[in-house]
This record gives C-alpha cells, sequence and structure tokens, in this order.
C-alpha cells in the first residue's frame, strides 16, 4: 500500500497518535505525515503511506489555511488555553477586530511558542520548557497572506499563512497590540497546499474502509518532469547525462507516468539519484 491519506485529524490526538492507529488499520509499518499538529488542534493532516514515506524530504513547504479562536484575559506559557497560566489581566474590548488582523498580513517577524518543537541550540523548546530552563526564542520571519474576520464576538478568524507560521503566536501578538494578555482557544486546519478539509477522511472512514488514497505525485508537482532512456539506468540508480535547457536542482523521473526516482543536479550534465521511490 502506496500514496497520501488526507486525514481530519480529531482534537485530543497528537499526529503520532494518528499514525499509530493507522498502522493498526491498514497493517503498514511505513507511515509518516508531512508536518504536525498541536493536539487539541483538529483538520488537515497529510499522511505518508509505504514508498510514499521517501519523498518526505522532498516535500515543498507547504502554505496553510486555519481557523482560531483568541481569547483574552491571560497569558499561557504555550500560548494557548491548554498551557499553564502565567499571567491574567482584565480584559480591554477590542473595537475593531478587522482593523487589528490587517495590521498582522503581509511579511511579519514572530516568536515561536516556548512550547514547540522548534530548534535551539540543538535543543527542542518544549525541552527547555519542561525543565524550566531559561532560553532566547530567536524571531521568524513568516508570511500571512490573508487573514480576515468570521466572528467579531467570539473572536474567530481565519489565517492563510506560509509554512512555519504559528498560529498561537500570532494570537498572542495580536493580544498584545489591543493591549490585552491572550492566547490561542481553538484551531482548525482547513487547507494544507491545495488540499482542503472536504477531500479528507476521519479515522472511523478509514477503519471502515471509506477512503481513497492519492498518489505521491500530488505533493511532488514543484519539480519538474524529465524523460530519460534507457530506464533501467534510473531503477538501477546510475548516475546519467541529461542535456536539458536548463539545469534543474532535482527533477522527477517516470515510467509510464508515475514518478520512480527523483534525480539531483551533480555537475555539467550529470545528475545523480537523490532517491528511488519504485
Amino acid at each position: 500500500m502506496d500514496g497520501i491519506l488526507l486525514i481530519n485529524k480529531e482534537a485530543g490526538m497528537t499526529s503520532h497518535d494518528v499514525v499509530n492507529r493507522l498502522r493498526k488499520i491498514l497493517h503498514e509499518r511505513r507511515i509518516g505525515h508531512s508536518g504536525p499538529l498541536d493536539p487539541q488542534a483538529r483538520g488537515v493532516l497529510l499522511v505518508l503511506i509505504g514508498k510514499a514515506c521517501k519523498i518526505l524530504p522532498f516535500l515543498a513547504d507547504t502554505d496553510k489555511e486555519y481557523i482560531a479562536q483568541l481569547q483574552l484575559g491571560k497569558r499561557t506559557l504555550s500560548d494557548d488555553i491548554w498551557g499553564e497560566v502565567l499571567e491574567e489581566r482584565e480584559i480591554r474590548p477590542i473595537e475593531d477586530l478587522s482593523a487589528l488582523c490587517a495590521d498582522f498580513q503581509g511579511e511579519i517577524q514572530q516568536k515561536p511558542p516556548l512550547v514547540s518543537s522548534i530548534k535551539v541550540n540543538g535543543r527542542k523548546l518544549y525541552e527547555y520548557a519542561r525543565n524550566n530552563e531559561s532560553v532566547e526564542v530567536p524571531m521568524r520571519t513568516v508570511h500571512v497572506y490573508e487573514i480576515e474576520v468570521l466572528d467579531a464576538r467570539s473572536l474567530t478568524f481565519r489565517v492563510a499563512c506560509s509554512s512555519g507560521t504559528y498560529v498561537r503566536s500570532l494570537c498572542r501578538d495580536m493580544a498584545e497590540k489591543s493591549g490585552n494578555l491572550g492566547c490561542m482557544a481553538s484551531l482548525m486546519r482547513t487547507k494544507v497546499g491545495r488540499f482542503t478539509l472536504d477531500q479528507c477522511y476521519t479515522l472511523d472512514q478509514v477503519e471502515a474502509g471509506a477512503y481513497q488514497l492519492l498518489e505521491a505525485d500530488a505533493l511532488l508537482t514543484h519539480i519538474p518532469i524529465v524523460d530519460y532512456e534507457p530506464i533501467k539506468d534510473i531503477y538501477n540508480g546510475k548516475s546519467v547525462h541529461m542535456a536539458l535547457p536548463q539545469p534543474q536542482p532535482l527533477v522527477r523521473i517516470q515510467d509510464d507516468g508515475r514518478t520512480i526516482a527523483l534525480y539531483a543536479h551533480s555537475h555539467g550534465d550529470v545528475y545523480r539519484c537523490a532517491r528511488g521511490i519504485w
């Protein structure tokens, strides 16, 4: 069994929990995912199965879309309502949530939550938090393509953003900009790249057999396809000469319409096998 499975992750499960359950349902050990969702978040999770796991290092940074809810009045260690409360303060009502959101559209600087898997000095930030150790969290540049208010009363908004954006941090910073303390109260990932929530399956649907896998090629459209003969050289993993109009850092080679290998530019017109997928 090989391919991509689009999962609608439930709240209360880690992404690793999803992988473990799928291994039992599908009787397949080779299962991974393209990017985790926080345990209390729900929504789109891209799962790679079988030979599709081989393409994981070659996936492009994929834009995401979320629906999130901001809660005012407290600051937490994890920047969401499930973390340890560090400080509480009286709420100052936000008069114009749309204007506040507009301040965060475009390229912004963001400090990831302390409870996250970002590495600093070779260690993940949550390891520092777990041991009550202080650490300087570096700022990161992310891009917010769209952000719009869905319900001003409940402080619910939709955000389309670059890979690596932390919506928890966005909620924290929006609260601070409005003169409040705040954190994220809920999160649903509605889109990863071109894949949307309505294309996803629940784990119960997968267990019932009501699902369909996508070809691994669906996640490799950013890599150009190159024809090559004799194809047996590719199956043998040989370095090959390819006189392309312009050198490409990475190309896909297909057999019968399916990608069987990724080849990386070496020097001149020589390309070496970066990953076989047959």
